[in-house]
């Protein structure tokens, strides 16, 4: 928890003292300054014309069985091609299965990779970290979310920032190892804003726009004068030696919560009811909901966990025992809930001009066992799996890369994590060739040597 507050008694040059300011937990970072991002500009590192581009990247935790939703096996045996039947989508070169039919009418807007694999040990935080930040982490040093980069490359565009997490990180997923979701070496100040609840409940808050409950009713009236308090003086504040009590993630969380535009943002009432049934009325739709609201009003990239964790909940961990979930549960409650918001998202986001600019991203950590367990299950399976991408440049209706015809491994075009982040970023328009100030300040490439994008995508 970022604490903005101390026993300190400075001041600003009105009297108004920096522990009357506000106090705030888990925020992201400023991000660049103009300078910064002329510079990064000028570099080649970001490219003028994909300033406007932003992406929601949805992480189905838990890992959906690839050959129970985006490639389908039909002529494979029993116990491998599993209960659920191919259907045909809006796409000549896609079938999907029977439990996605909302995915399969929008099935021109965004295009498949169905061979992706990585090397890494098969538990949840591995793939984590390699799928969300190109790198497994190793040697101490934890590699920043895309997400992440995108903030301390780009900046934030708004009062809001760059970057923001909902509903919350990823939890335990049974290796007690980091999940790549902060900016790793890159500091805190780039760490992304964290939502902290539940969008879907009725009494909906956001933590990070409520004033601390010890702040006394004078001091909220004095910090609802704040901002013009800055504003009028802040020519005079910058030249006086208190200027440096406005580090970057104290001036965010400032910014964030004295901003309207922020408040309006995270204001789901604002939508009508038909709007967010369309979505779903539930966490992970809700969540899609805002993703789409925080895009509109200036965040640039949105991660947005399908789950928290994988444990006494219905997830895509489908290994068919308690505490996780049968192949009959993901049929019956996840995928019903996951098709309808994700064809919500890109259907509302292209009906109001964003799709073109805003890449979504459905990722995982893995596959799953092409054989069904003797529990009705499939098991952990990094060796193959689905990937999907629409929007952010991204020509949909495409088929890229194919498993074998068991869907256990690549037959063609395999791609692992790096050169899915490096999608990402190929999106943005940053060159792949960028090196961020890695530890003790020596030069860290964005993207390993020699791991491109999937230009066939574009």
């Amino acid at each position: 928890m970022l604490n903005l507050t101390s026993n300190a008694k400075a001041h600003t040059c009105d009297g108004v003292s920096r522990r009357d300011f506000i106090q705030v937990g888990s925020l992201g970072a400023v991000g660049l300054s103009l300078p910064q991002l002329v510079e990064a500009q000028e570099t080649g590192a970001v490219q003028d014309k994909h300033d406007d581009r932003n992406v929601i990247m949805i992480f189905n935790l838990g890992a959906p069985s690839q050959i129970d939703t985006f490639d389908p096996k039909p002529d494979a045996a029993a116990e491998i091609r599993g209960p659920f039947q191919p259907i045909q989508t809006a796409s000549p070169e896609m079938t999907l299965t029977e439990i996605l039919p909302r995915h399969a009418k929008i099935a021109d807007k965004f295009s498949l990779v169905r061979s992706v694999y990585h090397s890494g040990a098969a538990v949840h935080d591995t793939g984590h970290q390699m799928m969300q930040t190109g790198r497994l982490f190793s040697g101490g040093i934890n590699t920043p979310h895309a997400g992440c980069a995108l903030s301390y490359l780009r900046g934030r565009k708004t009062d809001l920032p760059a970057h923001a997490i909902l509903p919350e990180p990823m939890g335990s997923t049974g290796g007690n190892l980091p999940h790549g979701q902060d900016a790793g070496f890159l500091g805190k100040s780039f760490d992304p804003f964290v939502l902290n609840a539940d969008p879907s409940k009725k009494d909906f808050k956001v933590p990070d726009l409520l004033p601390p409950p010890e702040i006394g009713e004078a001091r909220l009236n004095r910090r609802r004068k704040l901002r013009d308090v800055v504003e009028d003086t802040v020519k005079e504040f910058e030249n006086s030696e208190n200027a440096e009590l406005l580090g970057s993630n104290f001036e965010a969380a400032f910014r964030l919560m004295t901003s309207p535009a922020a408040r309006e943002a995270f204001d789901l009432s604002k939508e009508p009811e038909k709007v967010r049934q369309r979505y779903g009325l539930n966490r992970f739709g809700q969540c899609c909901l805002l993703s789409r609201r925080l895009i509109e009003a200036g965040v640039r990239f949105v991660t947005v966990n399908t789950f928290l964790t994988v444990f006494n909940e219905i997830t895509w961990d489908i290994h068919g025992s308690n505490p996780f979930t049968s192949i009959a549960g993901m049929k019956d409650i996840v995928a019903p809930m996951y098709d309808q918001a994700y064809s919500a998202l890109i259907e509302d986001l292209e009906d109001r001009g964003l799709l073109e600019n805003t890449l979504v991203c459905n990722l995982a950590e893995f596959g799953r066992t092409p054989r069904v367990n003797p529990a009705g299950g499939r098991d952990h399976w990094p060796q193959c799996y689905s990937v999907y991408f629409a929007g952010g440049g991204v020509r949909g209706g495409q088929v890229v890369g194919a498993s074998d015809p068991n869907g256990g491994f690549p037959a063609e075009r395999a791609v692992d994590p790096a050169n899915v982040v490096a999608t990402i970023y190929h999106s943005l328009g940053f060159d792949l060739d960028t090196m961020l100030p890695g530890p003790n300040g020596r030069p860290f490439p964005l993207v390993d040597f020699g791991k491109d994008a999937i230009t066939e995508l574009f």
